[in-house]
Formats: structure tokens, C-alpha cells, sequence
């Protein structure tokens, strides 16, 4: 349940909460707003924190991929008139997030990566979702997580609800090998800004060996491990993940 009201602008759903610098959130594949819902209540205070709704499961087919998406980002970066922020991501946002850094350097503050593509992934999408069986979908989504109980019924049933829809489910697959071919490891080399990696120890989609190696080819780059954390700690560790990220955004004071 969102605890922020959802605006609708054109063709935008997103939240928006707070004043001042902008921190911009993007979620993954099978992500929603709410995995953002720590964050938001805990830096709404202090910028203005902005999440739009990705349109994974909406998107013409045809249009149906990682530029696709970037396109959407863009469009709507534009839209709201952000010139300079700090851009977080999660998972396939994370990887969206790259993409939009080395087009638009002079617009990004910091970048926040947390579990995110690029690399490798080990993702639930790149083949057709069983359909039809709760207990496949119910052991993936619990797969993401180090405690199984973080992924909530609700949250359970939306996913399986999502890979029952087959015209949701080809979306799904067609982004997750879109991200897939995407390798940016020659292209990342290029990002100069302050790149903060907050990752799950235990990460089972994108192993921590993934850090590392974001680590090594991002040069202004800093990771940080959170322990029994799997690849989505601002959802898992709120407390943890807000923590070492203020701390970042506070060492890394850009103008």
C-alpha cells in the first residue's frame, strides 16, 4: 500500500514528495513505486524525491525494451524540467540509469546503483514465466530476497497476476533480454560522476561479484555491502540503506 498519493501527468504516473534537490528513484522489472516507499518517507524531508511508474507492462511490443524505456525517462526528465539530480536505480532501473548517465553527464549529480543490470543477471524473466503455477512464481520472487518473508502475499499474488497476463508476460521477457544483450561493461568506463554501489551480500540475481566489477570499471565509484541482503536492499534494510545513503549524498555535495 502506498503511503504517498500517485500524480498523473500526460502520459506520467509517478510520486513526487518534498522540496529542494532532486533524488530521482527508478524500480525494476517487476518493481512498483512502493519499493521506493523507505526512501521516499525518509529523504521526502529533505529533497525532493521523485519516482515515476516505468510502463513495463503498457508499452506498444514493438517498443517493448531497455530504449524504449530510456526514451520514457527521458521524455519524462523533460517533462518535469529536471536539469541536475541525483539518480538512483534498482536493478533494470539501475541499468536504465547508466544508459541515461553516459547520454546526459552534465544532468547527473551522483548515481546510486543497488542490485542493478548492466553486467550480469540471473533474472526470472529472460525465459516465459511459468504460467499458471503460484508455487514457481511464489519460490522466484522469494528467491530475491534473504528473508523470504519480505516478499509479502500481496506482493506474490501481483507478481503472478502480472505473469498470467501473457501480453504482460512477453513485455517482460521481451525487456529482460533487451537488458540482457545490453552489456555496458566497454561503456561504463566513461562515467565520471560520484557512483555510489549499495549492494546485497547475498544477492542471488546480480552476485556481489557484479559489484566488484561495477566497482573496478566505474572509477569514481564507491560499493558498499549490506549483510543478509539480497537484491533489493532499500526494501530488505531501509533503515541500513537510508543510513549509508545519506551519508553518501552528504560526503558528495555537488553544486
Amino acid at each position: 500500500m502506498l503511503a504517498f498519493p500517485v500524480k498523473k501527468e500526460k502520459a506520467f504516473s509517478y510520486i513526487e514528495e518534498g522540496e529542494g534537490e532532486v533524488l530521482l528513484l527508478l524500480h525494476g522489472l517487476f518493481g512498483a513505486l512502493s519499493n521506493w516507499d523507505g526512501v521516499l518517507k525518509h529523504f521526502s524531508s529533505k529533497y525532493k524525491v521523485v519516482i515515476p511508474m516505468l510502463p513495463i507492462y503498457v508499452m506498444p511490443i514493438r517498443k517493448t525494451s531497455l530504449e524504449g524505456l530510456v526514451k520514457f525517462v527521458e521524455a519524462f526528465i523533460e517533462l518535469k524540467k529536471f536539469e541536475s539530480f541525483t539518480l538512483a536505480g534498482n536493478s533494470l532501473g539501475g541499468h536504465l540509469g547508466l544508459i541515461y548517465t553516459l547520454k546526459y553527464p552534465e544532468k547527473i549529480k551522483r548515481l546510486v546503483l543497488t542490485g542493478s543490470s548492466g553486467l550480469f543477471e540471473n533474472t526470472m524473466g529472460a525465459s516465459f514465466p511459468k504460467r499458471g503455477s503460484y508455487k514457481y512464481i511464489k519460490e522466484r520472487v522469494e528467491y530475491t530476497f534473504f528473508d523470504p518473508k519480505t516478499a509479502t502475499q500481496a506482493y506474490i499474488d501481483e507478481v503472478f497476476k502480472i505473469t498470467n497476463d501473457i501480453p504482460k508476460a512477453l513485455r517482460i521477457v521481451a525487456i529482460a533480454k533487451s537488458a540482457q544483450r545490453n552489456n555496458m561493461a566497454q561503456e561504463i568506463v566513461n562515467i565520471k560522476v560520484p557512483t555510489f554501489l549499495i549492494w546485497g551480500l547475498n544477492d542471488t540475481i546480480t552476485p556481489p561479484m557484479v559489484a566488484h566489477e561495477f566497482n573496478r570499471l566505474i572509477t569514481n565509484s564507491k560499493l558498499q555491502f549490506i549483510d543478509e541482503c539480497c537484491h533489493a536492499p532499500m526494501m530488505e534494510h531501509p533503515e541500513k540503506f537510508n543510513r549509508i545513503l545519506e551519508q553518501f549524498l552528504q560526503e558528495n555535495i555537488t553544486t
